[in-house]
């Protein structure tokens, strides 16, 4: 191999997939349980080629689709001659290209940028990162609650718990309703608690569906009686308030976790300095792929915070491998009567799914150069509804 590869092409491949059972709720956003309906799902599947014939490959799960492609606009050209291998300064000038964006149509090209240089270099990204974890801890986070005889009562909630708990879960988050009244809500956390509390970790994200200040501080009261773990974006600031949620820290006593709804390094090191969350929460698909993820990840080390890595995927798995101060990961999202919405394309056997742990409750980390996934190109193209290129 020369001594710099370039890159070539950068790939852009929409396509598509339906699943059966899901549907949105009231509020025409959430995902929710819905039999007999079916639902299409558009996803992008990104490929960067090289000069030297290795290429990097990434399929988001959750983001890096229609919302977000559209930054490729920016950025794409710019990519077409430089050295893959050259992540930190491709992120520095992309993430200052995309200054008036949110910056997340980058992230799934700089995972696709480790997954190259992985391959290129014949070695994991998890090896690369120093990691050192092979197996890791899996929580069960649900989909949103539902009123079509799925997640439709607190009751309901309680039962899947248990189910989790017995696969080998050791913890379960809730997502709740978005049309509900808050003592609704109140009651979901008692349930759940009184029913699996002290034996799994328990954690609410009520993805700021509460109208008021005063609705968080109800339910935030609730999950300290039943000693909840971390307490989520609770209200309707969008989860970006760092004045509000250090109010409701001095108010209650179950753990914040913010970050969500706030991209970068800089804007999670203000939040946390601010006093606004007890835990880092970067991902991969928003937070400028890998090399953004371990940026925040080190700056919660500085000062002493856990880093709670935002939903499921190969990059996030490998990144938690790498994480010394990372509790789990976040199987997003399980539910007792359908499956993830995650895109079914892999040929190596990877999977997100509420099974996709083993007795101990744990996920294992893929082996292999690069993110150590294999993905199906010929389901992908099957399926593919349209294609960009750059180069």
């Amino acid at each position: 191999m020369a001594d710099r590869p370039t890159i070539t092409k950068l790939e852009l491949n929409e396509y598509q997939f339906e699943l059966p059972d899901f549907g949105r709720d009231s509020t025409g956003f959430n995902l929710v349980y819905a039999p007999g309906a079916r639902m299409t799902f558009t996803k992008y599947a990104y490929r960067i080629r090289t000069d030297e014939g290795v290429s990097g490959e990434y399929l988001p799960q959750w983001f890096g689709g229609p919302e977000s492609v559209g930054q490729a606009l920016v950025f794409g050209d710019y990519m077409i001659g430089k050295n893959p291998l050259e992540r930190e300064r491709i992120y520095s000038e992309i993430k200052r290209a995309l200054r008036h964006y949110d910056g997340i149509g980058f992230c799934p090209v700089d995972v696709a940028l480790w997954d190259l240089a992985g391959k290129y270099l014949n070695v994991g990204v998890s090896e690369m990162l120093g990691g050192f974890r092979k197996k890791i801890p899996a929580y069960a986070s649900t989909f949103h609650g539902d009123h079509n005889g799925g997640l439709d009562s607190p009751e309901a909630y309680a039962d899947f718990a248990e189910r989790c708990l017995e696969m080998g879960y050791t913890g379960f988050k809730i997502h709740g309703w978005s049309d509900v009244p808050i003592r609704q809500e109140v009651d979901l956390v008692h349930t759940v608690g009184r029913r699996v509390g002290g034996k799994m970790d328990l954690m609410l994200d009520p993805a700021c569906e509460y109208e008021t200040f005063a609705d968080a501080l109800k339910v935030g009261r609730a999950l300290d009686e039943e000693g909840f773990l971390w307490y989520e974006d609770p209200f309707k600031d969008g989860g970006i308030s760092s004045f509000a949620h250090s109010k409701l820290r001095q108010l209650i006593k179950t753990p914040l976790l913010q970050g969500e709804h706030i991209r970068h390094v800089e804007p999670h090191a203000d939040q946390i300095i601010a006093g606004a969350t007890d835990f880092a929460r970067p991902d991969p698909e928003l937070d400028g792929g890998i090399t953004g993820t371990m940026k925040i990840a080190h700056t919660a080390e500085a000062l002493g915070l856990d880093v709670e890595v935002h939903a499921s995927g190969p990059a996030h798995r490998a990144c938690i491998s790498a994480i010394r101060n990372a509790n789990y990961y976040e199987m997003a999202l399980v539910h007792p009567k359908c499956a993830n919405v995650v895109p079914p394309a892999y040929k190596c056997g990877y999977a997100d799914q509420i099974d996709s742990i083993d007795a101990d409750g744990n996920v294992d980390l893929p082996e292999g150069p690069g993110l150590g996934v294999e993905y199906d190109w010929d389901w992908i193209e099957a399926h593919r509804t349209g294609y960009r290129e750059f180069g």
